[in-house]
């Protein structure tokens, strides 16, 4: 489902854009395309620290939207890459994956699972 140049833009530095909605409000939280872990199975994995407005909503309501881009990598125009991700999420408290994460990005709370649903390049 990744293509090698997703993971090429996650392996860049940029901004991730996550956004929840739930009581007909949108939210965004923003993270890092570097701080994105990709377990080879179709999930992404992201530390959270805060994100507790993000909790909330997903607990509501799952679906999330994801952009990730890089101006590193080229696209479809030339410098400038990036794409849009759908897919549901929930947050892993505790066990295997958050050791292996916290180990990564020792300021994490709780990790951010989102199983990817569908993913388009943009850029």
């Amino acid at each position: 489902m990744f293509t090698d140049k997703f993971l090429e833009v996650i392996g860049k530095e940029g901004v991730v854009s996550i956004v929840s909605c739930a009581d007909n409000e949108a939210h965004v939280v923003n993270t890092w395309n570097t701080y994105l872990v990709n377990p080879n199975d179709g999930r992404l994995l992201i530390p959270a620290w805060a994100m507790r407005k993000t909790e909330k909503k997903i607990l509501k309501n799952n679906k999330v939207l994801l952009t990730v881009g890089s101006k590193e990598v080229t696209g479809r125009n030339g410098l400038g890459c990036g794409f849009l991700i759908e897919g549901t999420a929930r947050y892993i408290p505790s066990g295997p994956e958050w050791d292996m994460m916290k180990a990564k990005f020792s300021f994490l709370t709780r990790v951010l699972e989102v199983t990817v649903t569908s993913i388009k390049q943009t850029l």
